[in-house]
């Protein structure tokens, strides 16, 4: 094991925590999902603008023309991702919607075996299906009856299937472009989509309460720069199933958070369902 995949799995480790708070951000804000996300991405690429043009500004010009199309292609999978995934939280509880967003390593199981002939050995398989259990039995009992609450599901499995493109694209990808300069142009793109579709639906691009204006900076730096930037660098090093397998986490921090701000409960079935997790996940990184 190389020094930078050594490295690569306490870096998604500080990723899941990072993106967990994605969840509780979102549900506090008071906006639309497409403006939550177009402004969580403007302000990520502003804040990596800096430091991407002071050290990197000469690569760009050495990347061949399919870099931008895929660096392109990813951001647009980003920012339907965000898009249908942030709608769902208007519509069913945290713990629901995170499920089934997180359902998203059954998609990259497919599509690294499609793509890049990579197979996960059985016992690799049995760990994350038992996460992927334990995802499940975390918002068990959180899932909400009615059509709303349908309709926010079927938006969040639409969101795990829009980000398995974003992190296939990666794994691509990245290989050939450094951390940086790849994000900014995944990002760049993202915001183009998310503010061409505000526009498209006439939603208000201001004014806005200040608390609304901290919400989108706090979505920039801790689950999108924090979270996704460092889940990118990882992806370098280890497939987007490995990346997908670890962000099914993300249920845990997520219910802790709404446990602690929003004060939905945290029942025994959903404390199996994170020991299920650690198994599962655990067992994936042993045998995958």
């Amino acid at each position: 094991m190389n020094k930078e995949v050594k490295y690569a799995y306490p870096a998604l480790v500080f990723g899941v925590i990072a993106v967990s708070t994605a969840a509780i951000l979102v549900k506090t804000s008071l906006a639309p999902a497409a403006i939550i996300a177009a402004y969580r991405m403007f302000f990520t690429v502003l804040i990596l603008g800096i430091p991407t043009m002071v050290y990197h500004r000469k690569e760009f010009q050495g990347f061949a023309k399919s870099a931008y199309i895929y660096s392109a292609l990813a951001g647009i999978f980003l920012a339907l991702h965000f898009i249908t995934w942030f709608e769902s939280l208007k519509y069913t509880s945290v713990a629901s919607s995170v499920v089934l967003v997180n359902l998203h390593p059954l998609f990259s199981m497919l599509g690294v075996y499609i793509l890049f002939k990579e197979r996960v050995t059985k016992l690799g398989l049995i760990g994350a299906l038992l996460a992927l259990i334990g995802s499940s039995i975390i918002g068990f009992g959180d899932f909400k009856g009615g059509g709303q609450a349908i309709f926010g599901d079927l938006l969040a499995i639409f969101g795990a299937v829009f980000v398995t493109g974003y992190w296939l694209v990666g794994q691509s990808i990245r290989k050939r472009l450094s951390i940086l300069p790849y994000t900014f142009l995944v990002y760049s793109s993202s915001v183009i989509v998310l503010f061409a579709y505000n526009l498209l639906f006439q939603n208000k691009l201001f004014p806005y309460e200040n608390r609304e204006w901290l919400i989108y900076f706090a979505l920039a730096i801790f689950p999108t720069i924090f979270g996704h930037t460092v889940f990118n660098w990882a992806i370098r090093y280890v497939n987007a199933t490995t990346v997908s397998v670890t962000i099914l986490a993300e249920p845990i921090g997520a219910s802790i958070l709404a446990y602690i701000f929003l004060h939905e409960a945290v029942s025994w079935t959903q404390i199996i369902g994170i020991l299920i997790i650690f198994t599962g996940i655990s067992i994936y990184f042993k045998y995958k």
